[in-house]
């Protein structure tokens, strides 16, 4: 049983799950009433266009627990989480799919576990019901290559079932389609993170919202996370460190050319002359990204107020 004190916010994003919510709302009062946990439950609308929205303003006026967020278009899973968060109140955030897929049966183990000291614990689908070749072959290369880049070793990324300490995600800024990639921005702010396994059931009601033209997205993200894994307090150490190699690996083939040059030989028809050209101008440019990136940082940071490190815990004896 937990803390009646401690309040637990469950975010759940919905597009066009007017068949589907109700059951699931149902499902999720049932298991935190059982365990006697205070609770909000906070439902984002991302500009569904069935009647998702009609649906949810008449469960609105018989769950006092329930709040509505209605986007006025479709933003994307990114946006309506992030409007979520923005819009909890909880100690201890909770978020899933409106699709019935995730088991809410599941929260009071991630809850649990929350308490036990992780800042974030995240789902894994282990015995995942979907379509293999749209959905989990995709989903299998896509985690294996996340891990492999970011370093952080887990099973499942898109596993919408989390729990997330409120300090956590106030730490997070989210953009873009960076909700994927929760658990490697929050291992970029110190959390510390651990990985169940949990139920997931087959859908349904309606159809899937993902295809696999996702696939593409998620490797640009992936590129950009990357960057911010490496290289977000200190971008001239990857744009600066390419660009000194790239500037003395010119510098040495001009320095071979004016030898030959002086030798006698020829050397304005040689295609080497152009490419240390080009390779020295590359180097020039982006040491010079380096340092703007550098900058841009610095006013990242500043302008925030956004310190470089967090802080778990600080332990001190006074004495007189």
């Amino acid at each position: 049983m937990s803390d009646i004190k401690q309040l637990i916010s469950i975010i759940i994003p919905v597009y066009n799950e007017s068949e589907s919510i109700g059951f699931l709302l149902d499902e999720v009062i049932n298991v935190m009433s059982f365990n006697k946990f205070n609770f909000e439950l906070i439902v984002v609308n991302d500009g569904s266009k069935d009647n998702t929205y009609q649906v949810l303003r008449e469960l609105s006026l018989k769950i006092k627990e329930l709040s509505v967020i209605s986007l006025r278009k479709n933003y994307g899973q990114t946006a309506a989480m992030s409007a979520g968060f923005d819009n909890s109140k909880g100690d201890i955030i909770i978020t899933l799919d409106g699709d019935l897929q995730n088991d809410p049966n599941d929260i009071p183990t991630l809850i649990s576990e929350i308490n036990d000291g992780y800042d974030l614990i995240c789902g894994w689908r282990f015995d995942r019901k979907d379509k293999l070749i749209n959905r989990k072959i995709p989903s299998k290369i896509a985690n294996k290559l996340i891990a492999h880049v970011t370093g952080l070793k887990l099973h499942d990324y898109g596993c919408s079932l989390k729990a997330f300490k409120k300090e956590i995600i106030d730490d997070i800024k989210l953009y873009g389609e960076l909700h994927r990639f929760l658990p490697v921005l929050a291992n970029i702010e110190g959390a510390r993170i651990k990985e169940i396994k949990v139920n997931h059931r087959s859908r349904q009601y309606g159809s899937s919202k993902y295809g696999i033209d996702r696939t593409f997205r998620v490797l640009m993200d992936l590129l950009t996370v990357w960057f911010m894994t490496k290289f977000l307090t200190r971008p001239m150490y990857g744009f600066g460190f390419v660009g000194i190699i790239s500037i003395f690996i010119s510098l040495a083939m001009s320095s071979y050319l004016i030898f030959l040059k002086i030798m006698g030989e020829e050397i304005g028809n040689r295609p080497l002359l152009m490419f240390a050209l080009i390779i020295g101008i590359a180097g020039v440019q982006l040491f010079s990204f380096g340092l703007l990136s550098e900058l841009l940082i610095r006013t990242y940071h500043e302008s925030q107020s956004r310190p470089i490190y967090r802080i778990r815990s600080i332990s001190s004896t006074n004495q007189n």
